[in-house]
């Protein structure tokens, strides 16, 4: 009798599991879409892959798991506190990616606190209708991400004003990237060299243009 107890409990608890599997695949599918289906085919870039899988599992579980609890004044300080202190220590995050990071903490947010709101197909309509979005922008629109590159240059004497022309073909021969601007950084006179930043289109090609300054 104690062990059919045990079951006739737990019974309840099935329904549970089966919405949080459920919504858990929502958010899984939306991320995978987003993530490899959309960002990586657009930007050509993988190294945020991981980055962008575990920050949705994380957030949609956090998020799922927490919906019902109250939390005291004194935790939630605290829990914010540490997302104010934690910070990737690399460079900073072009804007696209953070973009991105915003559209999956976004879809991991809505698949896990909308259950008491919205059924599933409401939530699948969310879903089509934030990725759809996207894809809008991505193709429709044909936004380029722009990219750059640091170079240190050996020919000091092609930085000279009137010799851009110079400079330019002999950086595209090099590097075999169409520029579309670029700035220089930094003219070493002693060692004869100069820093060089050079952006480009990572889907196309642009005008070249030559800007003082950053960005």
């Amino acid at each position: 009798m104690s062990y059919l107890n045990y079951i006739i409990t737990a019974i309840p608890n099935i329904e549970k599991f089966t919405e949080l599997g459920i919504r858990f695949g929502f958010n899984l599918v939306a991320t995978f879409i987003v993530v490899v289906l959309l960002y990586a085919r657009n930007s050509r870039r993988k190294n945020f892959f991981f980055s962008y899988f575990a920050i949705s599992v994380a957030i949609f579980l956090l998020c799922y798991l927490l919906a019902s609890v109250e939390l005291g004044l004194g935790f939630a300080l605290g829990l914010f506190a540490i997302f104010g202190i934690i910070r990737y220590r690399t460079d900073p995050i072009p804007i696209k990616e953070m973009t991105y990071l915003f559209v999956i903490i976004a879809i991991s947010v809505i698949n896990a606190l909308s259950r008491n709101q919205i059924g599933y197909l409401e939530l699948s309509f969310v879903n089509i209708l934030l990725v759809g979005a996207l894809w809008a922008l991505e193709k429709i629109l044909m936004l380029k991400q722009e990219s750059s590159l640091i170079v240190t240059y050996e020919k000091i004497e092609n930085i000279h004003k009137n010799k851009e022309k110079e400079l330019l073909e002999d950086l595209k021969e090099r590097t075999g990237i169409i520029i579309k601007r670029y700035e220089i950084e930094k003219v070493d006179f002693l060692r004869d060299v100069a820093i060089i930043k050079i952006y480009f289109d990572l889907n196309g090609s642009g005008s070249t243009k030559r800007q003082a300054g950053n960005e």
